[in-house]
């Protein structure tokens, strides 16, 4: 009989993982506990992904704001600090903000990006920016001139005025606050020539045009945290990217070593069933929300390790185009039959190629680590563990 399902995604149910937890024997104790109750036979290119916040906590990577504010203090103790394009975010960035003016800053003149920050979270909408006249490429408004165009605006899902929240945060540690509006990175230097860019995936260029035009001290937050301090846990690629929130004085930060990480898995896997999966770490996905406008990707990465056997990206017929196109004359098992064979004929190299258009032309552990994300959730649902079968699969399998 043929097969009817596809691909299939299963949240595991895992335990509440603490410092210390041994992943490479705990989840492939997980993933025999799941074969045997769900009488699951494992495929060719079965999937495995654990969540980054797992790994991290097992690992034990978090910092305090106080040493976080002591990074800080070897290039900024005494200056007037240029804080730019930070997302509106409690959980991601007001610890951050917290720890920056927890350090020997004088003033933090903090540099807002409109109408939106980075990852889609709005200030104000554009409808309200079209009406008011400004040009965000081009205008930069200070806290006053802000106010005037759109007084207090609320974020949609957090209710939060992240103007008045940041403000409120810094001045509360007993710094001067300055805010201004501006899209453009060089407008923070016409307040202060040290630097800290707070942007994600764009940092790079933002950290060149600053130094390029005369900062003294340009620091990413990558550049933050990448070493231990006293004790604490880094990470020696990201830094402060991908952190976020674990209590009022701790920040946890994006895991470390996770390409040794999830090749143990798999050869613990091996060794148990004789049959190879394939393990990746995964973060937040990357899919915007067409309401809220907030496309997720606050991770420096989707995945920061996976095996060998998820690189690439997907090699896909899109089946209407053959169906509409190349076999527009055939139908029921002709068509069938056509399609199955275009497939296995198919070359190992589509781009480019009139077939292919319309597939998803993106890394394929950015797509898997989208699918879990959505699949896991951030809150309770209790399976930061994903198990994903046939997602390799094609109308010939």
């Amino acid at each position: 009989m043929e097969r009817i399902v596809g691909t299939v995604v299963r949240g595991l149910r895992a335990p509440i993982f603490k410092a210390g937890d041994n992943l490479v024997q705990i989840i492939p104790d997980i993933l025999e506990r799941f074969y045997s109750q769900e009488h699951v036979e494992i495929g060719q290119k079965d999937v495995v992904a654990i969540t980054e916040s797992v790994v991290a906590r097992t690992q034990g990577n978090y910092v305090t704001i106080g040493q976080v504010a002591e990074d800080i203090n070897k290039d900024f103790a005494g200056k007037e600090v240029g804080v730019v394009f930070p997302i509106l975010s409690r959980n991601r960035f007001a610890i951050i903000l917290r720890a920056i003016a927890s350090a020997d800053v004088r003033k933090i003149i903090l540099q807002l990006s409109y109408p939106a920050d980075e990852v889609g979270n709005h200030l104000v909408s554009l409808d309200q920016v079209d009406a008011s006249g400004l040009d965000p490429w081009k205008d930069t408004l200070t806290e006053a001139e802000y106010r005037q165009h759109f007084g207090f605006q609320k974020h949609r899902f957090t209710g939060m005025d992240y103007v008045s929240y940041y403000k409120e945060l810094i001045e509360g540690l007993g710094k001067e606050c300055e805010i201004i509006f501006s899209n453009s990175p060089l407008t923070i230097l016409e307040h202060t020539p040290y630097v800290i860019n707070c942007d994600i995936h764009t940092r790079k260029r933002t950290k060149a045009l600053l130094n390029r035009h005369g900062a003294k001290c340009v620091r990413s937050l990558d550049d933050i945290m990448n070493q231990p301090i006293n004790g604490s846990g880094y990470n020696e690629t990201y830094g402060l990217l991908g952190s976020n929130k674990s209590t009022e004085e701790q920040i946890k930060l994006f895991p470390r070593e996770c390409s040794k990480l999830v090749l143990a898995i798999q050869e613990e896997v091996r060794k148990r069933t004789g049959k190879t999966i394939e393990v990746m770490v995964y973060g937040d996905g990357a899919f915007k929300d067409p309401v809220g406008k907030i496309w997720e990707l606050a991770d420096p990465v989707i995945s920061p390790g996976y095996t060998s056997g998820l690189e690439g990206t997907p090699n896909e017929l899109k089946l209407k185009y053959l169906a509409d196109n190349d076999f527009k004359d055939l139908s029921g098992d002709a068509l069938r039959d056509a399609i199955r064979n275009a497939i296995h004929e198919k070359s190992d190299h589509l781009v480019g190629q009139m077939a292919a258009q319309g597939t998803t032309p993106r890394q394929l552990t950015d797509l898997l680590g989208s699918l879990c994300d959505l699949t896991s959730g951030s809150g309770d649902k209790g399976t930061p563990i994903v198990y994903i079968q046939g997602y390799f699969d094609n109308y010939t399998n």
